[in-house]
């Protein structure tokens, strides 16, 4: 990276064997981008666009093709200032470098907040942003929004002084509208050297309306007071425009920028450069923002060959136009003058990016503890060399310990800008919490299959929040770092590496004849004091599991199948072991009160509610005789969600195998099943709003989107329906019963068979009531009905006159192309139109006949989280 007083200056697509260029305008030196970003492919622009009066930095750019919608590609930018402010500008020339003609627009982010949306023009875009880098390095992204390839030209990092434009900061960034030099006496552009921060001044002037007025004397800027916080630079400060009649004001428009779900209410900021350059007479005049005086003590009259600045101190949020006019007052002789002006729009940058070092928390834990605590985490890990390495990671605050897992196994996938966040654009294989402000935490991690070689990182140890981790089927070699067994609630799956060494074997190599003494020395004590103090650890975790603790689990794959194995020996079944609570029956009569209050009923038996000891309020599923739901069943669903966990999955708090008596207990779920609440509509009663139901099935498909995709093997419902989706006191949603979960091997395979059809009539997918073959697109098919269901307010089958599924129904009303006619009735036109339509396709994609025509729900998640967008931008115009 080249680094002139702290520029950082790239070349996007110019070759990575150019080793760089000094521009001939700037003087800069510009480098290839090769090192901050490692995926997309150069272009030269078409021949025609190559002319002599375009400079050498527009010849070339990095386009990202191949991506869908949503698709994010990230330039890092590392060694900043944390917590300075900083100019980020991109450029962007298109010149048909892809011999398509076709002019793209898409998305730019900062970081992990909305920057601006580029719309191509033949000339080309500048796009640019004050703002606070948080952290040392900075991600700068550029997001298909399926309007065609996103490009990049060229981009240009440049550090500001803390002090300057004081509306920039941790809450917001500037965007620039425009930056204007009144009076140049021709088209060039003033910028570095003359602007010591590389801001670009556009040249602006009309002769038939302004007069120009310059000076070849230099004007004082207040900088050398200490208190100047723009700085605008000599050249632009040294021209100016009045009225050629002295009688009229200085008019300048612009038009405030449309609403959008990324920037709904827009608001702005300007700063108006003012010098004489003309000392003779009297210069007085009046400000006014659309009419209405602007200045609060009248009128500005500017210094003689000094610069005075006037700017709004805050956003202002006027109308569809802003109008500044500058008119002289009656005591003045001169007409009014402007030498400069910048113009930008604010963005909020409040959303957090994910937390960096996890790790840091560790480490200053090991500096206050005493010797003992010390010497026992050195013997727990075998090693003290685990706990420094992590330590100075932790310290170390150019890479996270995520960024450093992608870098040490050459991660590609979609590996850029911040790992959870935004929430749309968390990395593939990564899950994330967000808790309101506080940073997004990584607590899952799956790896499984992708080819990493090499030994276990210790990084991993660094993501304190981590509780799945999954790095089978991948050719790892050495041992696991045992750090990672003092992460509280960690499953670990690391199967199918031949070469890896796990349950406590050391892997280490034969040791030459002339350090043997050495080692015998040293290993001796160590070997005695581990001894004692392992034994130690297992009794107290003995005594914890005795307990009913929770404990961390390293296993490998094969110790950690969801499914139990099929035995018809009882014995086998009393010895179900889970990490839950196990209750008795006797302590469930007295949860439940004696089985008092009846919540649910299904295939299983019986929902009653109750209380715990501490006052929880708890949902308990107990299975009756007659329950369709055999033994097998019941166990499946206990191991099966004590060992998955996410959001919007229904959490087990525990379990009862006692005698006959089996029996689930949850979390309490107190707004029931969306059935119902699609139901109260029909009764006329209170209904959800489309916004909130449009929030539950995202929330649903998030829970699908888990089993899918998080799980290793992956996990297909089979009864996904909405009395299966269960709502708390927040109505956020949570997919239940798991009693006929089918894992799917991906490797390879196209299906998985059953003996028999399970699920419920109308759910079901074609080719599974076909073939008894079953894929996650089964599920697929189940949460369009689902969809449907919600969107209509209808039931799943419907009796019109005859049994017909609602799927037929919605595709017979829709061919006359009018949503009003399927949309609930019952929703009194309370949505947007185009949210409605986007869900409906959405559904009815997910319904198609043939499987593989179906989305993933990773698209049904981003087509839902683009519904809600549409809504919320909405509800925030009509506020």
């Amino acid at each position: 990276m080249c680094v002139y007083t702290g520029f950082v200056s790239i070349d996007c697509g110019l070759p990575e064997n150019v080793v760089g260029y000094v521009d001939n305008d700037t003087k800069l030196r510009y480098v290839s981008d090769m090192g901050f970003i490692d995926t997309g492919t150069n272009h030269n622009l078409s021949a025609e666009y190559l002319k002599p009066s375009i400079g050498r930095i527009w010849h070339t750019v990095r386009s990202f093709a191949g991506g869908s919608a949503g698709a994010r590609s990230c330039y890092t930018v590392r060694s900043l200032v944390s917590g300075l402010k900083y100019l980020v500008r991109a450029g962007f020339i298109y010149g048909n470098y892809d011999g398509l003609n076709r002019l793209p627009v898409f998305d730019l982010h900062i970081g992990v907040n909305y920057w601006q949306t580029i719309n191509v023009s033949v000339a080309g875009v500048m796009a640019e942003i004050i703002t606070v880098v948080p952290g040392d390095s900075m991600h700068m992204c550029l997001v298909n929004t399926g309007s065609g390839t996103p490009f990049i030209s060229s981009l240009d990092v440049r550090p500001l002084e803390n002090k300057f434009y004081p509306h920039a900061d941790e809450s917001q960034g500037l965007v620039l509208v425009s930056r204007t030099n009144f009076g140049a006496s021709d088209t060039t552009f003033v910028r570095y050297p003359e602007d010591r921060f590389d801001r670009i001044w556009s040249p602006w002037s009309n002769s038939t309306i302004w007069s120009v007025i310059s000076t070849t004397e230099k004007v004082q800027n207040s900088a050398t007071n200490g208190n100047d916080t723009f700085e605008p630079p000599l050249p632009v400060m040294q021209t100016a425009i009045t009225p050629i009649n002295s009688s009229s004001p200085i008019d300048f428009t612009w038009d405030a920028q449309a609403s959008t779900t990324n920037n709904p209410k827009p608001g702005y900021v300007w700063m108006l450069h003012f010098a004489e350059l003309q000392p003779t007479g009297v210069r007085q005049f009046y400000i006014s923002l659309n009419g209405k005086s602007w200045l609060m003590n009248g009128s500005c009259t500017p210094n003689n060959l000094s610069t005075t600045t006037l700017y709004s101190t805050k956003p202002v949020y006027a109308s569809n136009q802003y109008n500044i006019s500058l008119d002289a007052t009656v005591n003045s002789t001169l007409p009014p003058i402007i030498n400069a002006a910048e113009i930008y729009s604010v963005i909020p940058t409040t959303n957090i990016a994910t937390t960096v070092q996890e790790g840091k928390q560790l480490c200053t834990e090991c500096m206050w503890t005493s010797w003992e605590v010390i010497i026992f985490q050195t013997i727990y890990v075998y090693s003290a060399m685990n706990l420094i390495d992590l330590c100075v990671a932790a310290e170390n605050a150019t890479v996270s310990a995520i960024s450093a897992i992608r870098e040490k196994y050459r991660v590609k996938k979609n590996w850029m800008g911040d790992p959870c966040a935004p929430k749309n654009f968390v990395w593939n294989g990564l899950r994330c919490s967000y808790a309101a402000s506080s940073p997004p935490t990584v607590t899952g991690l799956n790896l499984s299959s992708s080819g990493l070689s090499g030994n276990v990182s210790s990084s991993l140890a660094s993501l304190r929040g981590l509780q799945y981790l999954d790095l089978s089927h991948n050719n790892l070699t050495g041992s696991i770092p045992e750090s990672l067994s003092q992460l509280p609630s960690l499953v670990f799956l690391y199967g199918n590496n031949p070469n890896l060494c796990g349950n406590g074997n050391y892997c280490q190599p034969p040791k030459n004849k002339s350090s043997s003494k050495v080692v015998v020395y040293v290993l001796t004590p160590i070997i005695a004091v581990s001894v004692i103090v392992l034994l130690s650890i297992m009794f107290l975790c003995m005594r914890r599991r005795m307990q009913g603790t929770t404990s961390s689990h390293v296993k490998s794959q094969d110790e950690a199948n969801i499914t139990p194995l099929h035995s018809q020996n009882n014995n086998e079944h009393d010895s179900l072991c889970l990490d839950n609570r196990r209750f008795k029956y006797d302590e469930l009569v007295a949860v439940t009160n004696g089985f008092e209050r009846v919540i649910g009923r299904g295939g299983f038996g019986k929902v009653y509610a109750g209380f715990l000891e501490d006052g929880t309020q708890v949902a308990v599923k107990l299975r009756s005789e007659s329950s369709d739901q055999g033994v097998q069943e019941f166990l499946a669903e206990a191991q099966t969600l004590a060992k998955i966990h996410h959001k919007n999955l229904v959490s087990l708090i525990g379990y009862c195998k006692d005698r006959e008596y089996m029996a689930l207990v949850y979390e309490y779920m107190s707004e029931g099943a969306l059935h119902e609440h699609l139901r109260r509509r029909e009764n006329n009663a209170r209904c959800l709003t489309w916004r909130q139901t449009l929030r539950i099935a995202l929330q649903s498909a998030q829970g699908l989107e888990y089993l899918h995709k998080g799980c290793n093997p992956p996990l297909i419902h089979r009864d996904v329906k909405t009395s299966n989706i269960l709502l708390n006191a927040n109505l956020e949603a949570k997919i239940a019963d798991f009693g006929l979960l089918k894992a799917f091997n991906s490797n390879g395979d196209t299906h998985v068979s059953t003996a028999r059809v399970v699920g419920t009539r109308g759910y079901l997918a074609p080719e599974y009531l076909a073939t008894f073959q079953l894929t996650n697109k089964s599920d697929v098919f189940s949460f369009g009905v689902v969809l449907l269901e919600i969107i209509t307010g209808q039931p799943h089958i419907l009796n019109d006159p005859e049994p017909t599924s609602i799927v037929q129904w919605v595709r017979q009303r829709l061919a006359h192309g009018n949503i009003e006619t399927i949309v609930d009735v019952r929703m009194h036109n309370d949505h947007d139109v185009n949210s409605v339509w986007k869900a409906t396709e959405t559904a009815l994609k997910c319904t198609a006949q043939l499987p593989e025509q179906r989305p993933t729900m990773t698209d049904v998640v981003l087509q839902l989280q683009e519904c809600l967008k549409l809504e919320a931008a909405r509800n925030d115009v009509n506020a």
